[in-house]
Formats: structure tokens, sequence, C-alpha cells
């Protein structure tokens, strides 16, 4: 695959699924992961429980190599017979698809206590805290038209993130996982995506966050820079890397 030392990207795909179609969809697209995973850099594959639309299969993809990298492994993807095959099976199933391109914020590599979407890093970070009841955590922010208003979102996050992580209570299976901002479809969205050992980890990590004053006070600033906000919980497949 490509070498390009352009930025990565992060593709988030979202495809909305009949209701009654969500359990073969989700049968066929496990016994075909390992195809999925040869073919494309998969990082997350997930359903929403709870926080906004249901039957939504959602996943993540990190190309290192940028819109090259995508752009070739996407031909591999339709000259390869067996993934013809799984896609003309599963189609039927949907109702609609969209793909969106983000990029990670720089600081998220560079962070102690964040895993970020490099090769390894999930495997590395998740392998001894796995549990059936683990979720994913997407918090989503659409943010007011502007040239300056991620950058200054992305400034104030990173400022009041450390009192989060540090925050007395939390616990300790919740993780940053990445933090992501728009480039191609909705632009000035931002999404926080973490990791808990169960809904009641979330919960207490929360309640833990209210008592981090930086984080408070950065949270109250970027609430001026918002238009809207949403929050929605996963659950992982089983193949999911994350």
């Amino acid at each position: 695959m490509s070498t390009s030392t352009t930025t990565p990207i992060v593709e988030l795909r979202e495809y909305n699924l009949f209701p009654e179609h969500v359990v073969p969809y989700t049968k066929a697209t496990t016994e075909a992961s390992s195809l999925r995973k040869k073919l494309l850099p998969l990082r997350s594959f997930s359903f929403p429980e709870t926080g906004g639309r249901l039957n939504v299969a959602t996943h993540l993809y990190y190309f290192e190599g940028g819109f090259e990298e995508r752009n070739e492994r996407r031909k591999a993807m339709g000259t390869t017979p067996e993934w013809k095959t799984y896609l003309k099976s599963v189609k039927p199933y949907m109702i609609d698809q969209t793909s969106s391109i983000f990029v990670e914020a720089s600081f998220i590599q560079s962070m102690d206590g964040v895993c970020g979407l490099k090769p390894g890093n999930i495997e590395n970070m998740f392998t001894d805290d796995d549990s059936p009841e683990s979720i994913i955590e997407l918090r989503r922010y659409q943010l007011k038209l502007g040239y300056d208003t991620v950058p200054k979102f992305l400034e104030l996050y990173k400022a009041g993130l450390p009192s989060k992580f540090y925050a007395a209570g939390t616990d300790p299976t919740t993780k940053l996982v990445t933090l992501l901002y728009s480039e191609v479809g909705q632009l000035n969205e931002v999404i926080e995506v973490w990791k808990h050992g169960s809904t009641n980890a979330m919960e207490k990590s929360r309640v833990a966050a209210r008592g981090a004053d930086e984080w408070k006070n950065s949270i109250a600033e970027i609430a001026n820079l918002a238009n809207v906000f949403t929050n929605t919980i996963h659950k992982p497949l089983s193949f999911s890397p994350l």
C-alpha cells in the first residue's frame, strides 16, 4: 500500500439498516470480518444502543497514508471476488450509507492516557480490560461556522483534559480513544471517542469530571462554540479492535 507522508485521515462510515435485517447483517459481517481487516485498517465497528438513531452500523478506519492509501485500498476491494460476494449479500439490508472524513487532533498521539488510532495503539491499550460490558461512547459537537472555531475548541479541550483524566473517582476503565474533527462531510464537527468498562464506569467518570475545575472551565467556553451536542452509547461487535 501507499507510503505517502500526507496527513493521516479517519473515515467514519454509517450504514442505516432496516431493523428486521440487523441480525442477518451482523452475522454476515462478522463472518466476513477477517476479510474486512485484511482489506481495510479497521479501528472500530459498533452499533448504537441509546442516545440517537438505532440500527446504524458505525465503523471507523484509520488511513495512515491519507487519501492516497484510502483510494488504493478501496480500489483493491472492488476487485476482490470475496468482498463483492459479501457486499451483494448485505446491500439489501441497508437503507442508506454515509461516509465522512476526519483528522485526529494533533495532541492526541503525544498526550499520556490517550490511545489514538495509529496502528497497534488500540490493541496495546485495551488488552487487559476487555469485557462483555465494555461500551464505546461517541460525543459529537456541531460547532458554529468560522475558520477559527475548531482550533479554539481544540485549544480549550487540550487545556482542560488532564484535569478530567486525574479527577478523583474516575473509573480506571475509562479511556479517551481519540478526538477527531471533520475534513470532508459536515464541516466543523468534532467527535470524542471514549471507551468504558461498563455504563456504570461511564457514569462514575462523568460524576468525577464535574469536580475537575479546569475541565469545567474549558467546557463552559466550549459550550459557546457549539450549536448542537449529541451523545450516543455504542456496543462493539466481537471482531472490533476497539
